[in-house]
């Protein structure tokens, strides 16, 4: 291997345990942020916190920290994080170490990545760890991340933006349209990387991009909202004099209302949480409110300019013999819910 010159600012090595503990002492309550998987395509599987078990993956399942994806040879994914998208090549571990307000903190054991930030605010840190180094991502931009197959080796490469990557005892600033190649955790061995070039995996990253830059939708809502882009093809956008812009759903039949077709699950750190069975479902189940004007359920998602927050599901619980909690496991009788109005106040359940 060839060594280049590279400047090191001394530095003490940020560890995943100490942003673990730095989170849990900033907030005791469940975050407001979350992630979901977007778009598969191939197999792709998750195990949830906790859990020794793989199963399928979904699109509205919501994931946080602890969960765990694989990406099959063949296949690819997309995880969305309020503000920024995390794509997953062929043959790629990657699990979430910490996921809250302030910190997104990933692992990827193998495989590579494609990691756009649109926004990354002063107090929020970005980082990705890798078998030998974790990598801060200390400005928006796109960013590319591989780890082989053994572990040894991490390849980071900056198409825009900026990041710095810690060892033991060193830190490399990383500027954009550079890239290098670590071995070893000391960060002592490492070469220049070029820029790629373009493979499938980053022109479907692209074609991604543009999906989202083009949205229509995204002229309605924060970019907060997870899951925006699908509502562009399942409903369309109308004014209403009280409320705005509001979406109507398009293909639904006929007394449809909203949380009805889907279940309940156990996600912590909120606890029930409403897992819809529409493809478009996750954006109007996890953010704005919901109106029934003139006899249409129309969806009305908040300020654009404002921040969204995450939330299980915006629903009042009532109860009464007519009632009954649909939940993964069966039907508890008893409980029913009615999605909160604009302006009605969201209590945790």
């Amino acid at each position: 291997m060839t060594i280049q010159s590279l400047s090191i600012r001394a530095c003490a090595f940020v560890t995943s345990a100490a942003l673990l503990a730095f989170s849990s002492l900033v907030s005791a309550d469940p975050p407001s942020r979350v992630a979901r998987v977007g778009y598969m395509s191939g197999n792709v599987s998750f195990s949830f916190a906790g859990e020794n078990d793989w199963v399928r993956a979904s699109t509205n399942r919501p994931l946080t920290t602890g969960d765990r994806l694989w990406v099959d040879s063949r296949a690819r994914t997309e995880v969305q994080i309020g503000g920024a998208v995390v794509r997953m090549g062929s043959s790629t571990s990657l699990s979430i170490l910490n996921l809250d307000d302030r910190i997104a903190q990933l692992r990827l054991s193998q495989g590579t990545l494609i990691v756009r930030v649109r926004r990354l605010d002063r107090n929020q840190i970005f980082e990705v760890a890798t078998p030998n180094l974790a990598f801060t991502l200390t400005q928006p931009g796109e960013y590319r991340i591989s780890v082989d197959p053994e572990g040894y080796a991490t390849d980071i490469y900056v198409r825009r933006g900026q990041g710095e990557a810690y060892g033991d005892g060193a830190a490399y600033i990383i500027d954009s349209r550079q890239g290098y190649s670590f071995t070893g955790t000391n960060l002592r061995d490492y070469e220049l990387v070029s820029s790629p070039r373009p493979d499938d995996f980053d022109r479907w990253s692209r074609d991604r991009d543009r999906r989202s830059e083009n949205s229509a939708s995204a002229r309605y809502v924060s970019q907060d909202v997870i899951g925006y882009e699908d509502l562009d093809a399942n409903g369309n956008w109308r004014v209403d004099e009280t409320y705005g812009s509001v979406w109507f759903p398009n293909r639904v039949s006929a007394g449809w209302a909203p949380y009805r077709d889907g279940h309940w699950a156990w996600v912590d750190p909120w606890g029930w949480t409403w897992i819809d069975d529409q493809p478009w479902g996750f954006a109007v189940s996890h953010y704005g409110r919901w109106a029934n004007l003139r006899g249409s359920w129309g969806w009305v998602p908040g300020p654009v300019r404002e921040r969204a927050y995450y939330a299980p599901a915006l629903v009042a619980f009532v109860g009464g013999n007519n009632f009954q909690l649909s939940i993964s496991s069966g039907n508890v009788g008893g409980i029913g819910w009615f999605p909160l109005a604009p302006r009605e106040v969201y209590r945790p359940s």
